[in-house]
């Protein structure tokens, strides 16, 4: 095989015969892949669970068709770093195993050089996942969620509902020491949030008492709802509490209908009925930013993992394709049987090492971008060992 570089006008990069050639020895393995994972997952995610709805709740089958091609934007979001991995090392195993690569070697041809091609197909398989994840995958998945709810409720609209609501609003306070302190501001309950209203609603409110003559105060009211008109939260059928600070009773106050200023965050948060899984990374900041006011350290560390998770995910096709093209220069005879197997078990151990990295994120061990991108690094540190072996022989 010539190897004749030629460049094109917006490239910096010579694209060649040999590359022209590795791609298209690359894309049929990994659209097979694409299938092949995407399925299996699928299939295990929610196939299942929709065909138990179908003969239990009488879920419609044409129903059931739409939410499982909603759903399967995330599974190929799953499948695309997957994909990638084997149709790297099953392409350069088949190649190394028929002497092409020493042909290629023998032309003066460098290890490098036959690995960019896998890595720069890599990078834009990044970007393509990076799409999918932003904007089709999390839209998707939460219109499959609106579609099963309202199918299962007889067509009733889907709304956020929650049951015993429970929001803690934190602030930080300075101790003598120095140090500082988390204490606890105001507490919110209520029985249930129909997606508007809150209803058997009680609130504790304490964010007076360092005021010499502020007062706490306890609301307890039949329902409660934000007037976005005047920012002010309206109760109705309830009783004021006013506790002093030496916390006798200064006054009840029985009303019909009464405005308070009260933060409008325990709506924003009930109202947040998406899973992780339905929100992009700007959706999960806005999220982020929320649980920063209620000041639940354990919950603001967890987002933050996840957040870090959704950003590394996409680049775990760069350090898929770098391992199996690696893996794949190193002169051995292996089939497409024992590619997949590989590369099952590569798969596997990234993603327990990354459920390891981030159970230690969240018990504060490492950091939350250490968390999240540990696994990555440790991958690219991997294949570039790999590839290092393999070019000095």
């Amino acid at each position: 095989m010539k190897y004749k570089p030629f460049y094109t006008l917006n490239s910096l990069l010579p694209f060649s015969i040999m590359d022209r050639y590795l791609t298209k020895e690359l894309i049929p393995p990994f659209l097979f892949g694409v299938g092949a994972f995407s399925s299996l997952a699928v299939s295990i995610g929610a196939v299942f669970e929709l065909l138990r709805k179908v003969v239990e709740s009488g879920l419609p089958l044409a129903t059931a068709v739409q939410v499982f091609l909603l759903t399967l934007p995330t599974y190929i979001v799953l499948a695309f770093p997957m994909s990638t991995l084997l149709a790297t090392l099953m392409t350069y195993s088949r190649l190394s195993s028929e002497s092409e690569l020493i042909a290629l070697r023998g032309c003066g041809v460098s290890v490098y050089r036959m690995v960019l091609t896998a890595v720069m197909l890599s990078l834009l398989v990044t970007g393509v996942t990076f799409l999918f994840q932003e904007q089709i995958a999390p839209a998707s998945k939460y219109q499959a969620t609106v579609t099963l709810e309202k199918a299962l409720k007889s067509g009733a609209p889907a709304v956020s509902k929650q049951d015993n609501f429970l929001y803690a609003e934190k602030r930080e306070v300075k101790q003598l020491d120095g140090k500082k302190q988390k204490i606890l501001t105001r507490l919110y309950y209520a029985d249930q949030f129909d997606g508007k209203r809150f209803k058997g609603l009680t609130i504790i409110d304490r964010s007076q008492q360092d005021k010499k003559e502020g007062f706490n105060q306890i609301i307890i009211a039949d329902s409660g709802e934000w007037n976005p008109l005047q920012n002010t939260w309206n109760m109705y059928k309830g009783t004021i509490y006013l506790v002093a600070p030496d916390s006798s009773y200064r006054n009840i106050i029985r009303f019909e209908k009464q405005q308070l200023q009260l933060p409008r965050t325990a709506f924003d948060l009930a109202g947040k009925s998406k899973d992780y899984d339905e929100m992009n990374i700007s959706q999960a900041l806005e999220q982020l930013e929320l649980e920063r006011l209620g000041g639940d350290d354990k919950k603001i560390r967890k987002l933050k993992i996840r957040i870090q998770n959704k950003i590394a995910l996409p680049f775990v096709c760069v350090v898929f394709g770098l391992v199996g093209a690696a893996m794949g220069t190193i002169p051995q005879r292996t089939g497409r049987g024992t590619s997949f197997g590989i590369s099952v078990i590569v798969i596997f151990s990234y993603y327990l090492f990354g459920s390891v990295t981030s159970a230690l994120g969240e018990a504060n061990v490492v950091s939350p971008f250490m968390a999240g991108w540990l696994p990555n690094f440790l991958g690219l540190g991997t294949g570039i060992f790999l590839l290092i072996r393999v070019a000095r022989r």
